[in-house]
């Protein structure tokens, strides 16, 4: 490829820790000019967080790859002109404020339009720009709290588990960033006219639980924790335990391969699962606690039947498939020459630019993108 789909975009980017940084990173990974603005002296509250990646925090270096930063103080009026001076020029512009901030700063969508009205103004917010929760603090848990999200998923006793991945910061907020400022360019590219998006994260965790919508609005039952097709109501779609005390994911959903999972295990016996599900998951999880996940694993060997492993981070990040598709293969570089993986995202190869491996320095494009 020649040159990036977007390359020639500028973004300007008022977002800090997560949301915000991974959208305007995968912009910059498909070759966007990312200017990152942060407070003067602190910057981006991620730059304090541990672990630490040389003098840096490892979750800015891995989220602001590719990206130059600015620092302002935006309360004064010297740096409100001089963050309008780059909105005026940008194509994008990314903020993450609880909705009004930025109206009160004086760069709040109208008036970023009147100056420039082909922007695409994406403003990203826990329960959007409207509504009655619009200005409650919050943070992921309380997202997928409030959408259902979190009660879908409880252990034997009822009680929800901890979610372990950010899921509203970014299925429901990075993500459709980026998928809503690329369709407000396409649609620029026809009519012109900048947008102002309004992406709230906790709108968009419904749409990971449409089989839950689905039942309940069809009139056949709201779902229940331990009660739904892969919340622990079948058991084609459980977790069990092996006699070395590590766990199987098993996934036997449709029947071709329901009957293989059962062929494996040696018990035919168990075929009509309908008939009494929770029966046949305790006798499915008494077969397999007699043996040994890795002996379960070489059964399971080249037979259809959709079991894997339950794998730690450290573990998973070592398998050969993940490894032969070269998913860390990029890498991320401090000022001294330290290097770690980069993030994998979502983009493909091709669309790829070949990204700057390192992470911008507090205030270091001050000298060269600010206006004096």
């Amino acid at each position: 490829m020649s040159q990036a789909p977007l390359a020639g975009i500028r973004v300007v980017d008022f977002s800090t820790l997560l949301p915000g940084p991974m959208c305007s990173l995968m912009l910059a990974q498909a070759g966007a000019q990312v200017v990152k603005v942060e407070r003067p002296e602190r910057g981006d509250e991620m730059r304090s967080y541990t672990p630490r990646f040389g003098s840096e925090s490892v979750n800015f270096a891995l989220l602001n790859r590719s990206k130059r930063s600015v620092t302002l103080d935006l309360k004064t009026e010297a740096a409100r002109d001089q963050a309008i001076s780059l909105v005026r020029e940008a194509d994008v512009l990314i903020e993450q404020f609880r909705p009004g901030v930025m109206d009160r700063l004086g760069l709040g969508y109208e008036a970023m339009r009147a100056i420039n009205p082909g922007l695409i103004y994406c403003s990203i917010s826990g329960w959007g720009q409207q509504g009655p929760l619009a200005n409650v603090a919050a943070h992921d848990l309380n997202y997928q709290a409030e959408t259902g999200l979190v009660g879908l998923a409880a252990g034997s006793d009822g009680t929800p588990g901890l979610p372990q991945a950010l899921v509203a910061d970014i299925a429901g907020g990075a993500y459709p960033a980026m998928m809503n400022i690329m369709l407000a360019l396409r649609a620029r590219d026809s009519d012109g006219l900048g947008r102002h998006l309004d992406v709230a994260m906790a709108d968009n965790l419904f749409t990971l639980m449409y089989w839950g919508l689905g039942n309940g609005w069809s009139g056949a039952g709201w779902p229940a924790t331990n009660d739904g097709l892969v919340t622990g109501g079948t058991p084609r779609y459980q977790i069990y335990r092996t006699l070395d005390g590590r766990y199987l994911a098993a996934a036997p959903l449709e029947q071709k391969f329901w009957e293989s999972f059962l062929n494996v295990l040696e018990a035919p016996h168990l075929l009509d699962d309908a008939r009494d599900p929770q029966g046949t998951r305790a006798a499915i999880a008494a077969i397999i606690a007699q043996r040994a996940a890795n002996e379960w694993l070489q059964r399971f060997e080249g037979k259809d039947a959709c079991v894997s492993l339950v794998r730690s981070l450290e573990d998973a990040v070592q398998q050969p498939h993940f490894q032969n598709r070269g998913l860390f293969g990029q890498r991320v570089e401090d000022s001294q020459g330290h290097a770690l993986p980069a993030l994998p995202l979502p983009i493909d190869a091709s669309l790829c630019t070949t990204a700057l491996p390192t992470f911008p320095a507090l205030g270091e494009g001050n000298d060269t993108l600010l206006p004096r």
